[in-house]
This record gives C-alpha cells, structure tokens and sequence, in this order.
C-alpha cells in the first residue's frame, strides 16, 4: 500500500503525519509532566492514595509517548522532545481537574483525526495503535468530568 492516499481520503502527506505525531507526543510529555508535577504537590496522609493514583497515570501516559515515539520513528521520522509548560496553583485539586480536561479534550481530537489520516495513508496497525490510546484518554475523560461534576473525589476519578 505504501504511501498511496486511499479514495475520498483526507490528504495528507506523510511528512506532515510525522509533524502531527510530534504534536502529539509533546502533549503525551505534558501529561507525564502534569501527573508527575501534581503527585508530589498533594500533601497529606489522606491524600497519598491520590498522590499514588497520579503517579501510576504518569507511567500509563509515558506508556503512550513510547508509543508515540515508536510510530513516528516507524514512519522515518524523528520523535522530539518539546514539552509544554506546566502551570501550577495553590489549589492543586481544582487546578489538576481542569489541565486534564483541557488537555484530553485537545488530545481527544487529535486523535480522532489522526487515526483518519493514518487510514488515509493506509497504516491500518497504526490507526488501531492510536484507537487502543483513544479508548483509554475518552474513558479518563469521562472519569475526569464525573469528578468535576461531582466537586471533589479526585481519587475515585484516578482509580
């Protein structure tokens, strides 16, 4: 199948697939950043099941930027390193909820668009790789809104 763009497909090129890729590895790098940020902000004997919480979604995220990473290098390209900044506030919790929502909502997108434009290059295995990632960031999104939602229990959200 090669690089042949397939009928009524969106085009694409597959220089500025591996442009996208890295868009959205830099965005897998700040989620790592968040969650690792955020999990040693957490202060409290009571809050440690949360702290822990976040540190096992930074290592489910880098799981995800590896993933990144191995597709765009499949492609010939180069992953590249180029993390957003972090914010930081004093209330950690309100703070956490909304750069996770802000950013699955963003990453949600992308990949919906992504797996469009792998099909329409023809990587199949690829667009399913990138559906595997999406199934996961939609249902923490859900978790996420529930825990907004409901003003609080961050830990049931992360868990």
């Amino acid at each position: 199948m090669g690089n042949k763009q397939q009928p009524g497909a969106p085009e694409i090129s597959l220089s500025k697939l591996i442009d996208l890729l890295n868009e959205d590895l830099s965005r897998q790098y700040l989620t790592i950043m968040i969650y690792a940020t955020y999990s040693q902000m957490i202060n409290g004997a009571a809050q440690r099941d949360i702290a822990r919480a976040l540190e096992r979604k930074a290592r489910e995220e880098l799981h995800h930027a590896l993933m990144m990473a191995e597709q765009i290098h499949s492609l010939g390209g180069t992953p590249e390193i180029k993390p957003h900044l972090v914010a930081t506030s004093d209330n950690t919790q309100e703070m956490l909820l909304r750069l996770m929502l802000e950013n699955g909502n963003v990453t949600i997108c992308n990949y919906r668009e992504r797996v469009r434009q792998c099909e329409a290059l023809g990587k199949y295995a690829m667009a399913e790789q990138i559906c595997e990632i999406l199934l996961h960031e939609q249902q923490h999104q859900i978790d996420v809104a529930t825990a907004l939602a409901n003003q609080g229990s961050i830990s049931r959200s992360l868990q």
